[in-house]
């Protein structure tokens, strides 16, 4: 039979455990925030602050202009230079060549030597054709332009307009964040021939999916003319804008209304690469205090974005400090919460060694450069250039062989010198050709 005693020691003895089991789960609890603290504290906010101590007052608002082209004159320039002697000879057939005249025909000199009248009559004759060949030559290198000969061909093809370079062509890594914490890092793929580009920009968000912005286009009068614009935010379906050229409208996929295409306009994303083309231009131009406008359509509208320069700063990587130049841009009415901050940095191409975009409700996107992954190739032109003329054959004319197997125009004989007396009777003959193998001197 039990007794009170035993009976309360029963309900007493297993609350021991139960008290140790609270105590033991407390610790964890705090062991998981004490660690997540610490995450979040190593990988928590950029590295530096976003917003500017101060913008700069504005000094200069650049508007869209043409740009200068000169990538066509300097095609034609190098064609004649291969061969100069070819497109010479058939224009100056029609006018008597006079230093063949003077060379070729040696016998002919005595016999038309005996006449004094004819005598007096050739240097006349002489002097109207050379006369003659210098207005004929004149003219056909006024109706070629471009041949690289004159200043004034090249004067006439190149087409006067604000400094445009494209950045060279490159895939960069970027640490990203979102809200301030660290996610796996992103990409921005950038590929350019001076004629067509492609930028990609790709962030990847835990549980969401990839964030991805793709701008697709060519190089017009303007700079960069995007075509084809897709805006991908995770699992959700892309949106594509559209830029009809021919019908100088944008559509949206997004929603049915559409827009007039104005000169020079852009995306969210092509947008940079305008910036940084226009800044590798011409630096000196983008001083703190000028703010160039672009007109910017997204995935359902289009509008003004005016980019003020901040000024040079130093951004801080994991690859170490990178000096670049920082652009923001302004608020364009009143209560405007979207923001877009760039860096470019000119050791990178002026490509952007960092990027903040601030949406209206408060959601912050960063891209921070942490590397290449395939280096951009700033003298790729150059390069090609000297495969070419390594691998050109021995037997090609160049400009120097070429401007020395032509005669000298003062070879012409002159009427005060007589025929017989400076040209041999017999031709002189012809030196022995150089064996296939003799080096080559210039």
């Amino acid at each position: 039979m039990s007794t009170p005693t035993a009976d309360r020691n029963a309900s007493t003895t297993p609350r021991r455990p139960r008290a140790w089991r609270w105590l033991a789960v407390f610790v964890a609890v705090t062991l998981l925030h004490w660690l997540a603290a610490e995450w979040f504290e190593r990988h928590h906010g950029p590295q530096q602050p976003v917003a500017p101590k101060h913008v700069p007052v504005q000094i200069r608002l650049l508007t869209p202009e043409r740009i200068e082209q000169q990538a066509k004159p300097a095609a034609p320039a190098a064609k004649p230079a291969e061969k100069p002697a070819a497109p010479a000879r058939p224009k100056r057939a029609p006018s008597p060549p006079h230093t063949l005249e003077a060379i070729t025909p040696p016998v002919a000199h005595p016999k038309v030597a005996a006449a004094p009248e004819e005598a007096a009559s050739a240097p006349e004759a002489s002097d109207a054709a050379a006369s003659a060949s210098a207005r004929a030559s004149g003219a056909s290198q006024a109706a070629a332009p471009g041949n690289g000969n004159t200043p004034a061909a090249p004067a006439a093809q190149v087409s006067h307009g604000v400094k445009f370079q494209v950045p060279p062509s490159g895939e960069l890594k970027y640490d990203t964040f979102f809200n301030g914490a660290r996610n796996e890092p992103g990409t921005i793929h950038w590929k350019s021939d001076g004629q067509h580009y492609e930028m990609v920009v790709s962030i990847p968000l835990p549980f969401v999916g990839t964030f991805s912005w793709t701008s697709r286009g060519h190089v017009d009068a303007f700079g960069l003319a995007p075509d084809q614009y897709i805006e991908k935010r995770g699992r959700r379906p892309a949106d594509f804008t559209v830029f009809n050229r021919n019908d100088k409208q944008i559509v949206f996929t997004r929603t049915p209304n559409s827009l007039a295409l104005p000169d020079g306009a852009q995306d969210r994303f092509s947008m940079v690469m305008q910036l940084a083309s226009l800044v590798r231009g011409d630096p000196d131009t983008y001083k703190p205090g000028v703010t160039r406008e672009f007109y910017v359509a997204d995935n359902d509208s289009g509008e003004t974005w005016p980019i003020t320069t901040i000024g040079d700063e130093t951004v801080r990587t994991d690859q170490g400090f990178v000096s670049a130049r920082h652009f923001m841009r302004l608020p364009r009415h009143d209560g405007d919460k979207r923001r877009i901050d760039v860096w470019l940095a000119p050791s990178l191409g002026w490509l952007p060694v960092r990027l903040v975009q601030t949406e209206p409700n408060g959601t912050e996107v960063e891209l921070l450069w942490h590397g290449a992954l395939s280096v951009p190739k700033v003298s790729g032109a150059s390069d090609d250039a000297s495969n070419d003329m390594t691998n050109q054959p021995a037997s090609a004319p160049t400009a120097a062989s070429a401007s020395v197997s032509v005669p000298a125009p003062t070879a012409e004989p002159s009427a005060a010198q007589p025929a017989p007396e400076s040209v041999p009777e017999t031709a002189p003959e012809p030196l022995p050709a150089p064996p296939a193998d003799a080096p080559m001197h210039p």
